[in-house]
């Protein structure tokens, strides 16, 4: 994948992205509202030698202390001072539980302690800051070496911690910020996964993409509408499907100007993904053309052409391979006096002989003889290998990849199939493409979702109009 996919992955789903990131920062924001408020307060005491007589004890004083004021300092958190913390604030907790609410640091190159106190009160933890300070100063003082029981060292309490005006925790915002980045982040991950496990074709340019061979139509499908079955060309001419099978027509008069397609297999990699559709039409819009066309319900697992076209089925291309009748006897004409249509007949149980049978090539020169281009609609390449064998007796074979069902690797695996039997791929037809704006020109242009929700809000909205009064009333 390279950018372009990874913006396209992400356009594609920015709904989980955005889920999960409004998901992240409502828990996040409901979990940090949840939480209790935490005030922090910090007294400040301060270590010196009770006396020196000389300048040298002076220095010598100073040395010592600032050696020992690291060790006085972790005496804050131990039970030595928390203990007569506790017992003079009446706390309910013990000295390990409540040294995890107390900090006590030196800063470099000074004498000074400084202890901050959490508490989930303004006055807690201003008292309990105090509070130790307090019992620091008694216990440093106890355990000093004295002399003329004097102790060699003084600690000062030099500034008593006042309640906070504000709590410092929770950050409502910065925790629903943080929320909404790791939500948006996991989205990201998310979507891009999903894309590059979805191996499911979804445009026309993602299969011009997978493959060497050509991409010859494409054949929309509008949002919100059903897939249209059958003869579209000729029940809605104008339908922009019906167009884009004209276009589809007109590429196949260039593949290959120094041999003419006379004869072609339309099939797909699975079922269902509208070959039979495609052959219908297709060959109504080459006879559109003034060409005589002969499609070819060539499908014995599941014919469809007799359906779709509302012609008799009980006799046909089976009919005639068994020798029963001739080919002229079966074949129907319809609609425009150009096209004719040879359906299936009863289904038989050995498809796979009759197909591979003298009797099928002798049947379609015949049917070249005749006509100026023929068409078999055959089953799809990858269940069985009727479609692969017909394409060897013909110009080749149209494979209709449906861009809502087909999968990239049934793609290559149907194309490599024919390739197994030296058979020619014509070409590529993508099936139930989303719409664009090229599409559109023959018809109404394709709302977006939030258009198609205004105009329905607006139509409830707009007040009934009153029929016009009947004549004479």
């Amino acid at each position: 994948m390279d950018l372009r996919d990874y913006v396209a992955a992400l356009r594609k789903r920015w709904y989980i992205v955005a889920a999960l990131a409004i998901i992240g920062a409502s828990a996040a924001f409901a979990q940090a509202h949840a939480s209790p408020p935490q005030y922090r307060a910090q007294s400040t005491v301060f270590v010196s030698i009770a006396r020196g007589a000389t300048t040298q004890e002076l220095v010598q004083g100073s040395t010592f202390t600032q050696e020992i004021v690291q060790s006085y300092a972790k005496l804050a958190t131990m039970p030595v001072v928390l203990d007569q913390v506790i017992y003079d604030l009446d706390l309910d907790t013990t000295s390990k539980e409540l040294a995890e609410e107390i900090t006590a640091e030196n800063p470099l190159d000074t004498v000074i302690i400084e202890i901050d106190a959490v508490a989930t009160t303004s006055t807690g933890a201003s008292d309990l800051a105090n509070s130790v300070a307090d019992e620091l100063t008694t216990t440093i003082t106890n355990l000093s070496p004295s002399s003329n029981k004097k102790s060699a060292v003084e600690v000062t309490v030099v500034a008593r911690a006042d309640p906070p005006e504000e709590a410092f925790a929770p950050r409502t915002r910065l925790a629903a910020l943080v929320g909404f980045t790791g939500g948006f982040g996991l989205g990201v991950v998310i979507a891009v996964v999903r894309a590059l496990l979805d191996t499911r074709v979804r445009t026309a340019a993602e299969i011009e993409q997978l493959t060497d061979v050509g991409l010859l139509g494409a054949i929309p499908r509008r949002r919100g509408q059903r897939r249209a079955r059958g003869a579209i060309t000729a029940i809605d001419p104008h339908n922009v499907a019906s167009e884009a099978y004209r276009r589809l027509q007109t590429n196949l008069q260039f593949l290959d100007a120094s041999s003419r397609v006379r004869s072609m297999v339309v099939t797909s990699s699975i079922g269902g993904e509208g070959k039979s559709t495609t052959s219908i039409n297709l060959a109504l819009a080459i006879a559109e053309q003034g060409q005589r066309v002969l499609l070819i319900d060539a499908d014995m697992r599941r014919p469809a052409v007799a359906d779709y076209c509302g012609l008799e089925g009980a006799a046909g291309l089976t009919t005639v391979l068994i020798g029963k009748v001739e080919l002229d006897d079966v074949i129907q004409v319809w609609g425009d006096a150009n096209l004719h249509v040879l359906t299936m007949g009863e289904i038989p149980p050995n498809p796979a002989q009759l197909i591979g049978s003298p009797r099928m090539a002798a049947l379609l020169e015949e049917a070249r003889a005749g006509y100026d281009v023929v068409i078999l609609d055959s089953p799809p390449l990858l269940p069985v290998a009727d479609g692969a064998i017909l394409s060897r007796l013909t110009d080749g074979a149209l494979v209709v990849a449906n861009c809502r069902t087909i999968h990239r690797p049934q793609v290559l695996e149907a194309i490599d199939s024919l390739e197994a039997v030296d058979a020619r791929c014509l070409g590529i037809v993508a099936n139930q493409v989303r719409d664009t704006a090229a599409h559109t020109y023959y018809g109404q242009p394709e709302q977006s979702w939030f258009a198609r929700l205004l105009a329905a809000v607006v139509r409830h909205r707009e007040p009934r109009q009153q029929g016009y009064p009947a004549a004479g009333s």
